[in-house]
């Protein structure tokens, strides 16, 4: 076989991105997402974009993703190659020089889909082999209005809260016990005060975010949750009850007021994820009328 050549596109170069195909089966294009610069109306920076080119042509590719006030990527969000070609595309990821988390799209039964399960196992083998490792599998879910508005259950104190130290104080206290990866993954790396930095700078991050602070009639302290707008719309971003307080259901309260507050702002579609094995949580965002539209696998 000839060389390989590694290298990001340029804005003049860009089509050619979009010279490998994608049946959409996983990934961006499952979500009928075209590769497009943000010169063009997309998502995209060329020098944040990486092929894998043989005699010329295209066989594998990487686009990472930040948004418009991001100076590095966050995150690896299409990574594909042509058959045949699976030593390019981890060639391709090891050259590369950002080394971000990779979030695969998926179908919620990709698992009993052949063609989307052959496809999202390449991915993921091309990955691993290029240094990366599953981290988690996320449910994603989307709500519109004609899911219905479920009734606030009237049982908690709503206080937004934009002080980062009682945000923190809150977050610690909600990461000190966990079920969310990302958050055991930070507390393994320096405990829940980083959990709790990762989640504050997640806030910071948010073009716009209301959190809010939630309490017993009594003042004492429930959670927090985050009705917030990223670069994709609304989002229900982040749901979390201090251990003392688990055990009556209150994870549900704080998604209804989520849900209540965005849709009082005009959100016509709010996006929310959690766990796999969050079974809790996935049991209320099923209560509250949330159904699962997608899945996606983090890699690290």
């Amino acid at each position: 076989m000839t060389d390989l050549v590694i290298r990001a596109l340029t804005e003049a170069d860009a089509h050619l991105f979009n010279s490998l195909a994608d049946p959409g089966l996983v990934g961006r294009a499952l979500m009928g997402v075209e590769y497009r610069t943000r010169a063009s109306g997309g998502d995209y920076l060329p020098e944040w974009t990486y092929v894998a080119l043989r005699d010329g042509k295209v066989v594998a590719r990487a686009a990472f993703w930040g948004s418009p006030q991001d100076t590095e990527p966050l995150n690896l969000n299409w990574f594909d190659f042509a058959d045949g070609e699976h030593d390019a595309a981890v060639t391709l990821l090891r050259e590369a020089p950002f080394d971000v988390e990779y979030e695969l799209i998926l179908p919620s039964d990709w698992r009993e889909r052949p063609e989307a399960h052959t496809a999202a196992q390449a991915r993921i083998s091309a990955a691993a082999a290029a240094g990366k490792r599953p981290l988690v599998e996320r449910l994603r879910y989307t709500w519109n209005p004609q899911c219905g508005l479920p009734a606030r259950p009237g049982r908690l104190e709503f206080r937004e809260e934009h002080d980062e130290a009682a945000l923190l104080d809150a977050l610690c206290r909600i990461h000190s016990d966990t079920l969310d990866a990302h958050a055991q993954r930070a507390k393994e790396q320096g405990g829940a005060e980083q959990a709790a930095r990762e989640e504050l700078e997640y806030i910071q991050w948010c073009p716009e975010a209301w959190p809010q602070l939630a309490f017993t009639p009594q003042g004492e302290l429930v959670g927090l949750h985050l009705p917030c707008r990223i670069p994709s719309g609304f989002a229900a971003g982040f749901i979390g009850v201090v251990p003392e307080q688990r055990g009556h259901g209150y994870a549900y309260d704080l998604l209804v007021e989520s849900t209540h507050f965005l849709s009082e702002r005009g959100a016509e579609r709010i996006v929310a994820a959690t766990d796999v094995g969050n079974f809790p949580m996935a049991a209320n965002f099923a209560k509250a009328g949330y159904p699962v539209v997608q899945m996606r696998i983090d890699l690290v």
